[in-house]
């Protein structure tokens, strides 16, 4: 773990993977660090308005972070798979359509972190061997409740938007809600499943 602190009151520890910082974030949580937002990224968490820089960085290194204890809530995806790429995942995965789907449906996701847009969830959970390329063009754009694939995550489009993701179905599921507190539905730490619809 690499700890750096910069400005007043910003701390970013970097590590290893998506799962150390999930990890990181939730050893944070549990020890309710005073800080204005806590941040995991892919392998990097950001530590904004933190009240004692000090103490924090003091203290990290003390943690026990080799695995992520994952408290969140589960939340159903219901999916209809029927994606313009799931051919191309299915011939990349060297399985039939069914296969991934199954595959699919039968993996305990997690959500490492959030990004790219409001409300998008990087869920991870695929074993690499089953990673896929991003597109080489992206789309101009993707609709709403698109649920996709990069590398060996697993996401799904809150708002239409521009993405380069491999495309293997689509949900109803409401992700972003600026009524709602929390206003995304996937939160870091919220287990996934994706159900066939």
């Amino acid at each position: 773990m690499d700890i750096r602190s910069f400005g007043p009151d910003h701390v970013l520890v970097e590590v290893e993977d998506s799962r150390h910082s999930l990890a990181v974030y939730e050893e944070a949580r549990r020890r309710r660090v005073e800080a204005a937002s806590i941040v995991p990224a892919a392998a990097t968490v950001l530590f904004e308005g933190v009240a004692d820089v000090e103490a924090l960085v003091r203290s990290l290194p003390g943690w026990e972070v080799d695995r992520a204890d994952v408290a969140g809530e589960t939340v159903e995806v219901p999916t209809t798979y029927d994606g313009e790429d799931l051919d191309g995942v299915a011939h990349l995965w060297g399985m039939t359509r069914d296969e991934v789907v199954r595959t699919h449906t039968s993996t305990e996701f997690v959500v490492a972190f959030c990004g790219f847009a409001p409300g998008f969830a990087y869920c991870t959970g695929l074993p690499d061997d089953l990673a896929v390329p991003r597109l080489e063009t992206p789309r101009t754009r993707v609709p709403a409740g698109s649920v996709g694939l990069a590398g060996s995550y697993t996401g799904v489009y809150p708002t239409a938007s521009p993405g380069g993701w491999r495309l293997i179905g689509r949900t109803d599921l409401v992700l972003w809600d600026v009524e709602r507190d929390p206003p995304a539905t996937l939160v870091p730490g919220t287990q996934v499943r994706f159900t066939a619809a």
